[in-house]
């Protein structure tokens, strides 16, 4: 009979391990990005913002700081 066994993966190398948490904060901005175009309709209409677009600005500058950081 057969049996499956699960290969074991290396574990990532520091590099690897930094491209990944790259990877990730990228990934988050880009998952804010509707709601800075939601807010800059909103604002171009004459309407009160959907998001507290001071809070916003920082949660997305932090990642910012944190991937160039990395980056470096």
């Amino acid at each position: 009979a057969w049996e499956c066994q699960e290969i074991p993966q290396p574990e990532p190398t520091p590099e690897e391990q930094k491209e990944m948490r790259i990877a990730e904060l990228k990934a988050q901005l880009d998952g804010t990005d509707y709601k800075i175009i939601k807010c800059s309709e909103y604002s171009l209409a004459g309407v009160e913002l959907p998001y507290d677009i001071a809070e916003l600005h920082a949660q997305r500058q932090a990642l910012r700081d944190e991937i160039n950081e990395l980056e470096k």
